[in-house]
């Protein structure tokens, strides 16, 4: 939701894979992330106090005391925070608040928890919530503490806030739930993405990495908040949009209207940079049709993740050998949310 304007998001088929292996007593846990850190080691004597801290910095960025990107200090940070926060869980997901951690009788097994993924990092396409998600399925399983959909969002979206700083409903329904989402008037929607859609096959549609974005989604939501937040019109024309944008992927027709529109209205509340603007630019008189996704940037040359729409296959081969620093692939969607089991499982 972006004041009141409804939004689109879309679980895609880059899978982030989480798993525990157990260690020799006094281990402690530790971290082995691909992609993402080298590791590091957490007694687990002291995870209730980890969380604690976490969440008092929360609180001081809430008074605003502290920037947003100095909340969590590791990037292992949000995964161990995520299992610490389930150690607090009630015994049962009646929406209970949580608890302390003597709730579930003992602390988890020494072990290393493991990851990888296929999602950039910081880039706008969901990483942190695909990471947090895949954790909670791995430790509602390890716990015996299977969850709701909605409870399983709902700790994504609580766990998320770290990062962002106050993490809407989006990111955590669609890495969770799977397919198309649409999140407005408080819920969740699940449109169905009409029967032989590219997106369904991977067929026209890509994503770009236009470079990792200077500042943070915490940082572009305080800029717009700050230009834009009273702009009633500028918001009714976002919903406008998505409405259109939805339309197309429901029915099957063209969505490169839809998609243009909304990249000018990005544009308009400053968080597309100039070099994105122009790539962008250069992408369309190829006849292709490109938005930034996720905050973008308010600062620096790089947009981070772009949704690309271009029928032509071979063009969008052409366009993007002249530019090799970034990575792009064909983008389908993933129907499944976070689960159990290998990667092969959820991609078929």
């Amino acid at each position: 939701m972006l004041y009141g304007a409804p939004a689109l998001a879309m679980a895609i088929a880059q899978y982030t894979e989480v798993w525990f292996t157990p260690l020799s007593p006094g281990e402690g846990l530790k971290t082995a992330f691909q992609n993402l850190s080298g590791g590091a080691s957490y007694p687990l004597k002291v995870l209730e106090q980890f969380k604690s801290k976490l969440d008092r910095k929360f609180d001081q960025f809430m008074k605003g005391d502290l920037e947003v990107h100095k909340i969590l200090t590791r990037p292992d940070d949000l995964a161990v925070y995520t299992l610490a926060s389930l150690l607090q869980d009630a015994a049962s997901d009646d929406g209970s608040e949580i608890t302390g951690i003597g709730a579930v009788g003992h602390l988890p097994t020494p072990g290393q928890l493991g990851s990888r993924s296929d999602l950039p990092i910081g880039a706008g396409m969901g990483s942190s919530a695909a990471v947090v998600a895949a954790t909670t399925v791995l430790f509602e399983k390890l716990l015996d503490r299977p969850k709701t959909l909605e409870g399983r969002a709902k700790r994504v979206r609580f766990c998320e806030r770290l990062k962002h700083g106050k993490a809407g409903p989006i990111d955590a329904a669609a890495v969770v739930r799977g397919g198309l989402i649409k999140v407005g008037d408080g819920h969740v929607d699940i449109p169905k993405v009409a029967d032989g859609h590219g997106l369904l096959a991977g067929d026209g549609w890509y994503w770009v990495l236009h470079g990792r974005p200077v500042s943070g989604t915490g940082d572009c939501v305080a800029a717009v908040r700050a230009s834009h937040g009273n702009d009633t019109p500028l918001w009714d024309e976002f919903s406008a949009c998505t409405g259109a944008f939805e339309a197309a992927l429901t029915e099957g027709t063209s969505a490169k209207e839809a998609i243009s529109a909304n990249q000018r209205l990005l544009e308009r509340i400053g968080v597309v940079p100039e070099p994105a603007q122009r790539f962008i630019a250069d992408l369309e008189a190829t006849g292709a049709a490109a938005k930034i996704c996720g905050a973008g940037s308010v600062k620096g040359d790089f947009g981070g993740a772009m949704l690309v729409h271009q029928d032509d296959d071979a063009a969008m081969h052409a366009f993007m050998s002249d530019h090799p620093d970034f990575a792009w692939s064909p983008l389908k969607m993933a129907k499944r949310g976070a689960a159990l089991g290998p990667v092969s499982e959820a991609s078929t």
